[in-house]
């Protein structure tokens, strides 16, 4: 254990002297995919519970097919599949962003992370008390001043426990990344077993690292809670 660390602790945490790896490739793919998520989610929620159908089905489509298909599936579709269709390849730019590794990568966790988060500010909208929103009508809030000051800041506190969970999720789902060739800490634990054949050890430290962050993220979701939601506690 002890040799693996001495070889190997600057790729598990952040670099293999060239590229960035291991625990600082899987944040970022964590952070910037669940940063696009989050920005698109907030107006597809909107979308998802609009009373149009014009509006609303599109985007349930879309949240279904992301829920109904695993996340090893869509990124192989994104790294290797679009690039395969001769008019992707034409392109200069398209074919330029899906020879990327990286760009296909967040392309992925971003759309698969999207789709759950919309689904969790969709249902958070649609149980706000109709109270609330009564009363910010009867203050003249209407159209997207209601959403921007009323509805999306209340749904957005109240999804802060299911969130923490859709994050947590997309952290563990970042370890399909090897399959692109991306060198998170999955990767680097697979290339220390197939150098040095200590099975346990390589995989063993990768599984530190998670837990480890998992239970960072655990924490400071409690602290957003305790914070942001101390106003559903019990009253004394």
């Amino acid at each position: 254990m002890i040799e693996l660390l001495q070889e190997y602790w600057r790729a598990f945490l952040y670099t293999d002297g060239q590229n960035i790896t291991g625990l600082a490739m899987t944040m970022w793919l964590l952070s910037a995919s669940i940063a696009i998520g989050f920005v698109v989610s907030i107006p597809l929620s909107i979308a998802r519970v609009s009373r149009n159908p014009l509006v609303r089905w599109p985007v349930q489509f879309y949240t279904y097919l992301f829920r109904g298909t695993p996340l090893y599936i869509q990124l192989l579709i994104c790294y290797t599949g679009i690039y395969s269709i001769a008019a992707v390849r034409e392109q200069p730019l398209l074919g330029a962003f899906f020879r990327d590794a990286m760009n296909c990568t967040i392309l992925a966790f971003a759309l698969n992370t999207c789709a759950y988060t919309t689904e969790i500010f969709a249902g958070a909208i649609r149980s706000m008390n109709h109270g609330e929103v009564e009363a910010a009508k009867a203050y003249g809030l209407t159209g997207w001043r209601l959403y921007t000051y009323v509805i999306m800041p209340s749904a957005l506190r109240r999804s802060l426990p299911y969130y923490s969970n859709e994050v947590i999720l997309m952290l563990h789902s970042t370890t399909v990344a090897f399959t692109a060739t991306v060198p998170d800490i999955l990767k680097v634990a697979r290339d220390a077993n197939s150098a040095t054949f200590l099975t346990f050890q390589s995989f063993g430290i990768a599984a530190l690292i998670y837990l480890t962050v998992t239970f960072i993220l655990v924490g400071l979701f409690r602290l957003a809670e305790r914070r942001w939601l101390a106003f559903l506690g019990p009253s004394h």
